[in-house]
């Protein structure tokens, strides 16, 4: 799912809460505390990702694209 603009962010965010919701397994932060936990410290930790991964992205530039991937890295992240 590209997400490439608002809309597209807001269509993310239902499918988020949806893939929560359907795959709570495939979570590893499920509680509020533990998410925005999660959230703060892969925003703080994204650029290595990108970095790792040889794309380049910018996290301090950030896009639409960008919000999206901290949500979905703090799904899984410890």
């Amino acid at each position: 799912f590209k997400v490439t603009d608002r809309q597209t962010f807001i269509k993310f965010l239902d499918l988020l809460r949806k893939d929560f919701f359907d795959n709570p397994k495939s979570w590893e932060n499920k509680t509020l505390p533990d998410f925005l936990e999660a959230l703060s410290v892969y925003t703080e930790d994204i650029q290595g990702h990108y970095d790792n991964m040889k794309l380049n992205i910018k996290a301090d530039k950030p896009n639409w694209s960008t919000f999206a991937d901290i949500f979905k890295g703090a799904k899984i992240y410890e």
